[in-house]
């Protein structure tokens, strides 16, 4: 089974889909997702305590600062705005892709555990992930 996920953002953050994924999964198997752009990424993350997602997102913006801050100066990729190459920077950090198993119709995820997109450029944007479920045999 394959399906895209569309997430549309509103600027930086993490976008929690995990209600999405979860309406979409069946059976048994193994589910592989992958967002198909170079400034954003996918993270397992608590999804209890909305704090967690602003200290994440805080904690990488005091990491990669836009490109016009003075630490960033070394940077050559500006022409697309002081947010893109920070954006690519932080989605090498961090995963693109997720493997999460699925049984019996559900997602096998911790009880605070949520799917996010996590949104690095400032403007808002339309998000594509791509899911595969290889189901068991």
């Amino acid at each position: 089974m394959q399906t895209t996920f569309t997430i549309q953002t509103k600027g930086p953050g993490l976008y929690d889909f995990t209600r999405d994924v979860a309406r979409w999964v069946r059976g048994n198997g193994l589910l592989s997702l992958l967002v198909q752009h170079t400034s954003a990424s996918l993270c397992i993350q608590e999804n209890a305590d909305p704090e967690v997602q602003t200290d994440l997102a805080a904690f990488f913006d005091r990491l990669v600062p836009p490109s016009d801050h003075p630490a960033m100066g070394y940077l050559r990729h500006t022409y697309e705005g002081p947010d893109d190459m920070p954006a690519h920077i932080k989605a090498a950090l961090l995963p693109v892709s997720l493997s999460i198993p699925v049984r019996d119709g559900r997602l096998v995820l911790g009880t605070w555990q949520g799917i996010y997109l996590f949104e690095h450029r400032t403007r808002p944007h339309q998000r594509h992930v791509a899911a595969h479920l290889a189901a068991d045999r």
